[in-house]
């Protein structure tokens, strides 16, 4: 079997395993293992090829960090994304406070409500700003 033949065999091997992680980054590294063939097919040693291969790897990989898609995405905390849970911005009734805290009915079961940081404990209306396990952060 020829080397780039070699080559290409991890390559296509490195894409399956890819396509069961679900990242980009092994695609890059296949996409040098192609390289280090094209090599093979030039005519160039072991080494070249090698060389090739890597050298391809690495700057793929580190253009593909540096592009819009291998960037972390700063996503908000569930907690408090009204996109991710629907209490939050949803309003309860408090009919009275103990120590800060309160249980309520809400959604047809008791809940655990803490008054936001800096708030009054005072009964009435209050919006869900945070939800924690089972417990409500409200605030006026």
């Amino acid at each position: 079997m020829a080397d780039w033949s070699f080559w290409l065999v991890a390559a296509g091997a490195t894409v399956i395993l890819e396509l069961f992680s679900g990242t980009f980054y092994l695609l890059m590294i296949a996409i040098g293992l192609v390289s280090g063939a094209l090599a093979a097919l030039l005519g160039f040693g072991m080494a070249l090829q090698t060389l090739f291969a890597a050298v391809v790897g690495i700057a793929a990989t580190v253009l593909l960090r540096r592009s819009r898609f291998g960037k972390l995405i700063n996503r908000a905390k569930a907690e408090h994304d009204p996109n991710v849970n629907m209490d939050i911005g949803q309003t309860v009734h408090v009919p009275a406070w103990q120590d800060g805290a309160a249980r309520v009915m809400y959604r047809g079961a008791l809940w655990d409500v803490e008054l936001a940081p800096g708030m009054t404990p005072a009964p009435g209306q209050f919006t869900i700003r945070e939800v924690r396990g089972s417990r409500l952060i409200v605030a006026a």
